[in-house]
């Protein structure tokens, strides 16, 4: 990958789980910035016309690949449905619960990609402690 890449993203079409048996389409957008290394970011474009982000650690997303993680408003958990790898993912808001399901080899190639941009252990590098506590203190 080129290292002028600064960003990683992927396209990808999730489940709305409503019931055992019932679930709509939600299209989505994965990204993942050197510029913020620890965070990813989910956009979620719904009906509504505006889309939806939810950010959260990219470390929560690696380890929900493997097992279940995370507690309060992001939880992950890799499943099996309907004979296909799937990556759970449950969100709490103050506007309500939301359990999606998202393709895990995508996500999982998603993620190899992103680990290539910035590699586990190397997110401080790629940041500039400098400007942002300038900009913090400005």
């Amino acid at each position: 990958m080129d290292r002028s890449t600064t960003v990683v993203e992927q396209e990808l079409e999730l489940s709305l789980v409503l019931s055992p048996e019932r679930s709509i389409p939600v299209p989505a957008r994965l990204s993942y910035s050197s510029d913020d290394p620890f965070a990813v970011h989910i956009t979620f474009h719904l009906d509504s016309g505006t889309p939806v982000t939810w950010v959260f650690a990219r470390e929560l997303l690696v380890e929900g690949t493997f097992r279940a993680c995370g507690h309060g408003d992001v939880r992950v958990w890799p499943t099996r449905s309907e004979r296909r790898s799937v990556l759970c993912l449950a969100l709490t808001s103050p506007a309500g619960d939301a359990l999606l399901e998202a393709p895990l080899p995508t996500v999982a190639a998603w993620l190899e990609r992103a680990h290539r941009l910035v590699p586990p252990g190397a997110e401080l590098s790629t940041v500039d402690l400098d400007n942002s506590l300038a900009e913090l203190l400005a």
